[in-house]
């Protein structure tokens, strides 16, 4: 869930107005809606529905009755519509001239907190299957889920919170509009947001120990041969995807990146320092520094001699890792692209690692200028020290170019290279080139 969502619902007060439900309870067969009633609700409700806010086209309708307040000479009459799309709503309009008001078939459809049936429960046959009619919502929160239980948590003078369980063990608080309908904004909040926070808003169809449970999921989808030993909720991104972290009885972790309701990524934990805080159920520290030792090897295999002493990931294509290291025994660190047993281990240097499309923090690009000074030479361009690089871009047949200045302030040149193996394979002088932008080469 959002943060700052999470701060709004834990101060709202919310007016709960059908505590506790389980929409899949067995249910007793309902009392048959009159005709009259249904005249009656035709010819009223739909004017009262669009005065309460509720945009809908209304198919069905009833009038359900009318508590009168002889005291204060106040009426109440209470309508249920079904609507052709979305949830079906019980409207309440009050004869003071007050704006009529409405919640959905899933809070009047909820037991009281005691237990007991519903007080206004909704009868029509449209609103008799209150899971399928939330699919708007659900698919407006973005968030995927096919709805197991659901439940009415209540309402703000702006809100609707509905709890739904969800098929896979996952739990959400929709909050949606007042009234709640589709065309309006609606957030996914996660139930396990609320159950170490201090909000009045609480998921009680199923508990945390269960909810949980979406991580075993996770885990076989990541294919990554992990046994789970323990599992934890950390926490959702300010874009909405949520994490959880994993450890394995071999003593790996993980943490996991779920989004729109499915894994969008597996990131051991030797790598997620960064990420969310990092891992807490595993010994991180220690799987760093075996990655550490690991990517040190690979480094040399590329024949690029780094001791690492820290690493950081890029996001990376599939079966590949790629990782910007920083080394012990040389002052220039690089970014390592390595893949399967079958695949070459590459090493960049940190001048020319934008030409595949990485830019080291590390280390500053001018520690590897010599070897850009080197490039030059072999085009036989002895005479310029690069003082400064720029990465140009592609060319239509799939080199680069990257664009050099020179310590003595005269104009540089712009030299191609096969990115892969940055190998350079042409030379031009920026006095003959439009393309330079560098300092001193305009």
């Amino acid at each position: 869930m959002r943060s700052v969502v999470l701060g709004l619902v834990a101060t709202v007060a919310v007016a709960v107005l059908a505590p506790i439900a389980v929409m899949s309870a067995p249910k007793v067969a309902p009392p048959a809606v009159t005709e009259a009633a249904r005249k009656q609700g035709m010819a009223e409700a739909p004017a009262l529905a669009k005065a309460a806010g509720i945009g809908c086209q209304v198919a069905d309708a009833r009038f359900i009755g009318k508590v009168d307040n002889k005291k204060e000479k106040i009426s109440t009459a209470f309508y249920e519509i079904d609507c052709a799309q979305g949830l079906g709503f019980v409207v309440q309009s009050i004869n003071n001239g007050t704006k009529p008001s409405a919640f959905t078939c899933i809070e009047a459809n909820t037991p009281l907190a005691d237990g007991k049936p519903p007080t206004i429960p909704c009868l029509l046959p449209g609103n008799g299957d209150p899971k399928s009619d939330l699919a708007p919502l659900i698919a407006k929160s973005g968030t995927a889920c096919v709805p197991e239980l659901v439940r009415g948590i209540g309402q703000s003078v702006s809100s609707t919170f509905i709890e739904v369980a969800c098929q896979g063990g996952a739990g959400l608080v929709l909050q949606a509009a007042n009234p709640a309908e589709a065309d309006k904004p609606v957030i996914a909040n996660n139930c396990l947001d609320f159950d170490e926070s201090g909000s009045n808003i609480k998921c009680t169809l199923h508990d945390k120990a269960y909810r949980l449970g979406v991580v075993d999921g996770l885990i076989k989808a990541s294919n990554n041969g992990c046994t789970l030993k323990d599992r934890r909720y950390i926490g959702a991104s300010t874009t909405g995807a949520t994490f959880f972290e994993a450890a394995c009885t071999d003593g790996k972790g993980y943490i996991l990146k779920v989004d729109k309701g499915a894994l969008a990524s597996t990131i051991a934990c030797e790598k997620a320092s960064q990420v969310m805080g990092g891992c807490q159920l595993t010994d991180a520290r220690e799987a760093e520094t075996a990655q550490a030792g690991l990517y040190t090897k690979l480094a040399k295999s590329a024949n690029f001699d780094c001791a690492v002493t820290k690493y950081a990931p890029f996001p990376s294509p599939a079966n590949k890792d790629v990782v910007e290291m920083a080394c012990s025994n040389r002052p220039d660190g690089g970014v390592g692209v390595f893949g399967g047993p079958n695949d070459k281990p590459m090493v960049y240097d940190c001048a020319r690692a934008p030409m595949v499309g990485y830019r080291c923090s590390f280390t500053k690009p001018e520690v590897s200028f010599p070897l850009v000074t080197a490039d030059l030479k072999k085009q036989g361009k002895n005479e310029c020290v690069v003082s400064a690089v720029r990465f140009i871009g592609k060319t239509t047949k799939g080199t680069t170019y990257l664009e050099t200045a020179c310590a003595d302030g005269l104009k540089g040149y712009i030299l191609e290279y096969v990115p892969e193996t940055l190998t350079p394979v042409g030379v031009i002088g920026c006095a003959f080139s439009k393309d330079c932008k560098l300092p001193g080469n305009t």
